[in-house]
């Protein structure tokens, strides 16, 4: 354990990363060393952080610039207990990060949660003073009616989530990880991880409020749908189709509606494409940017 009881491998995260303010609370940033690099902006999903793009980070960093945050709620961003949590708002966190970092021309790598996030800026695309270069989906419920949630997110999201968030466990997180993982089951440490930035600063309990953005996907599915399949900028969807959220069946929906996407899928794969396989991962996106 390092110092204060934390994991090695999260203070390491945490102890190179950074925090900027938004409207009084702590948004943790991190980026690679500054450079003329084009850099891309990774988006994260639910219920983890940023640090899930550890495993692909070197393997992108050799030829871009990379910036990554922790959303409000997540990892180790400020998690207010009462607070509305909005893709909304989480985007406009993110056109602040790119702020922060002076980034002008970026691309967009997101996943799970954050795949509505990078929706919601591409409906901005005509207004943002920066604009998106290209956007890359890992899995994620880019199609509400397509999107599977586990009946325990689903429960979280009813009346019975606070007390379901104080009950959940690191062996039920477990459980649920090996549902959504493909072939490559997540290792116990990798859980440990998971957990402890779930955890952080009482993450817990924010929870149930976090998975409104299942009904958020359905309130605002045209305009993100929208965006998504009518944007001039290139577009490329990485999937691992043995996930049961968002896999095989949302990426053969995603195909057939967005004829000019690239789409790749990653067989014996699950919901996280860029832990379980992030060489094959970083392999494809590189090579979708090479072409762009």
């Amino acid at each position: 354990m390092a110092k204060g009881g934390m994991l090695p491998e999260l203070s390491l995260w945490l102890s190179s990363g950074r925090y900027i303010d938004f409207k009084g609370r702590g948004i943790f940033v991190r980026e690679s060393k500054p450079s003329r690099k084009e850099t891309i902006l990774l988006i994260h999903g639910f219920p983890t952080s940023s640090w899930d793009f550890l495993p692909i980070w070197q393997l992108l960093e050799k030829k871009y610039r990379l910036i990554t945050f922790d959303m409000l709620g997540f990892g180790f961003s400020a998690k207010p207990q009462k607070h509305t949590y909005s893709i909304c708002e989480q985007a406009d966190i993110a056109e602040l990060v790119l702020y922060a970092t002076n980034t002008r021309k970026y691309h967009l790598l997101a996943h799970d949660y954050g795949v509505s996030v990078a929706q919601e800026l591409l409906a901005r695309q005509g207004a943002l003073k920066k604009p998106a270069l290209s956007v890359c989906f890992l899995n994620g419920g880019l199609y509400p009616e397509f999107h599977k949630p586990l009946l325990i997110q689903k429960l979280m999201l009813g009346p019975l989530g606070p007390l379901l968030a104080r009950l959940s466990t690191k062996g039920k997180l477990r459980s649920s990880f090996a549902a959504i993982f493909g072939e490559r089951k997540a290792s116990e440490r990798e859980v440990d991880i998971f957990w402890e930035l779930i955890c952080y600063n009482k993450g817990r309990l924010v929870i149930p409020k976090l998975l409104r953005y299942m009904t958020e996907r359905r309130l605002y599915r045209e305009r993100w749908v929208n965006a998504m399949e009518q944007t001039k900028i290139p577009v490329q969807l990485i999937n691992g189709p043995l996930d049961p959220i968002s896999g095989r069946h949302l990426a053969e929906a995603f195909a057939l509606r967005n004829p000019k996407a690239r789409v790749d899928s990653l067989e014996g794969v699950g919901h996280y494409p860029q832990v379980e396989a992030p060489e094959r991962v970083a392999a494809l996106y590189l090579d979708f940017l090479r072409q762009i």
